[in-house]
């Protein structure tokens, strides 16, 4: 289907094939070919994690005895299940429950981002809708994934349903990414500009998330296990889809559902600090002082089951198999890719050329300076989970195709005004690095993609390069360097080829953030 991205022409791309399901690997005789097979894994990465999926496995309903199972904990039903949910993906997710547990379900409240259901209907997304006479109220807020009026309404309205339940009832909560700017209900007597003013004082001051997420949840009615003790004594069962590296369940939306580990006093340091204790406003005062005097102590979450059903993990994984089944050699090198862009393109721009090398006859290899140099950039990005020994390892093994899986979150530094995405400037940035390596006779490709749809203020997911990126630019006037100095990688995608090498899906209604894939294929 053809498509138009701010008003350039993009290639047209055929449906998707499905992906095979055995046999060998059938040699690919073009890029193009190789780009629609990345696609397509990157596809089924992104359909491991959609919210029908994603429920189904996590619960299971015996509709005759009412009996709803979580894991290894059975919840017996009877007209008793409310459900809320706050984030970006908790419209689908939202819309799965109640499609599986069916008239169980009482009453229902979410908060989800501004535009989210008109997007979805465009998008042709019905199954992430809730039906027409749903029992689960939306409020749309949080525009440009800020705290707002909106979102304030529905944490209200959220917070009065949990708090109208009973120890016979069992409460359903529905937690994504972005959820901690659609439930922002401060403590009173502080205010959300309040609230809001403090937060940006301290990330000015060089605050790190950590610190602020401390402070959010101190002056929060909800976050911090706050929404958790209001639906005491009710049962709650809360379905995480996590977009943070390591899966922090306190972290996830500033953990609702999580009794916070921090006191008064780490908010005090943390305020003294950054300078900011003196000029306080009365209001933040007050509820740091009511907190430290209250007699009954830090609250707990006994009555709470947390269950992270989404992951970047589990999407990896997902696409590890279909990898293999397409005759791959799939390795997952880490699902926690931090730091910045810059160093993240340079490690990967040298795995190509050492694992390349690893895939060629002998003498045409990486020399040790080479493997030197990747083990230090490996260090340098301090990734806790990097499989990189066990990677080169399957490589040298391999003697076919190979294919290299890694997920997280990395960042860039914003020095220019142009358009892009993280994935985008990744993408670009790699194939920089790939023209300076040239990996010898290996045919390489590299793509980088949001689980969710959108990379940045942009319609593309991510995008794919290959080794000749650049020579193929330059030939088209296209300056790679120019682009990324400005951050304006969208911009060089959208005229590079006519569009072809950006990842178009479209809103995928989940994320857990992104997946980078790297192809390597030996032309012997």
């Amino acid at each position: 289907m053809a498509a138009v991205l701010h008003g350039l022409p993009c290639m047209a791309r055929a449906p998707l094939r499905p992906l095979l399901t055995g046999g060998p690997v059938v040699r690919l005789a073009s890029g193009m070919a190789l780009a629609e097979q990345a696609q397509q894994l990157f596809e089924s990465t992104v359909g491991a994690v959609l919210p029908g999926p994603m429920l189904h496995r996590a619960l299971s309903l015996d509709p005759g005895s009412g009996l709803l199972k979580v894991r290894d904990r059975s919840f017996q039903l009877r007209q008793n299940l409310y459900l809320v949910g706050f984030g970006k993906a908790v419209l689908g997710m939202a819309a799965a429950a109640e499609e599986l547990l069916g008239q169980h379900l009482v009453q229902g409240v979410i908060s989800v981002p501004k535009g989210i259901r008109a997007a979805m209907e465009h998008a042709g997304k019905q199954e992430m809708l809730l039906k027409p006479h749903s029992r689960v109220q939306v409020f749309e807020g949080a525009e440009d994934n800020l705290p707002d009026r909106d979102a304030l309404r529905a944490a209200l309205a959220i917070r009065q349903l949990a708090e109208g339940l009973t120890a016979d009832d069992l409460l359903l909560v529905l937690i994504s990414g972005g959820g901690s700017a659609l439930l922002p209900a401060p403590i009173p007597p502080v205010t959300l500009e309040e609230k809001q003013t403090l937060t940006k004082l301290l990330a000015a001051r060089g605050a790190n998330i950590q610190e602020l997420n401390t402070i959010r949840k101190a002056l929060s009615q909800l976050k911090g296990g706050g929404l958790a003790q209001a639906a005491y004594p009710a049962q709650v069962v809360s379905l995480i889809l996590s977009d943070v590296v390591g899966d922090p369940v306190e972290v996830i939306a500033s953990g609702p559902t999580v009794a916070s580990v921090h006191n008064v006093q780490d908010c005090l340091h943390i305020l003294n600090r950054y300078g900011l204790r003196a000029a306080l406003p009365r209001s933040v005062k007050t509820v740091l002082a009511r907190a430290d005097s209250d007699p009954h102590g830090p609250h707990t979450c006994g009555h709470v089951l947390n269950v992270i059903i989404g992951s970047n993990v589990l999407a990896l994984a997902e696409a590890q198999r279909q990898a293999e089944a397409l005759g791959y050699r799939a390795v997952v090198l880490s699902a926690a890719i931090q730091g910045d862009v810059k160093s993240v393109a340079r490690f990967y721009g040298l795995l190509a050329q050492v694992a390349g090398a690893h895939l060629t006859p002998p003498g045409t290899g990486a020399s040790v300076e080479e493997e030197e140099r990747l083990q230090e950039l490996a260090a340098e990005l301090q990734l806790p989970d990097l499989q990189l020994k066990e990677a080169l390892e399957a490589v040298v093994g391999a003697r076919g195709p190979v294919c290299l899986l890694a997920g997280g979150e990395p960042t860039v530094q914003l020095q220019g005004s142009g358009k892009g995405g993280r994935n985008q400037e990744l993408a670009l940035r790699v194939g920089a690095e790939l023209g300076r390596w040239p990996p010898g006779p290996v045919d390489v490709l590299f793509l980088s993609g949001g689980t969710d749809g959108q990379d940045g203020p942009t319609e593309a997911a991510g995008a794919w390069v290959m080794p000749e990126l650049a020579s193929q630019a330059a030939a088209e006037g296209l300056d790679v360097a120019s682009f990324l100095s400005r951050n304006d990688s969208h911009t060089f995608f959208r005229c590079f080829r006519g569009g072809a090498h950006l990842l178009s899906t479209g809103l995928t209604g989940t994320n857990v953030m992104d997946a980078h894939l790297l192809f390597l294929w030996p032309r012997c």
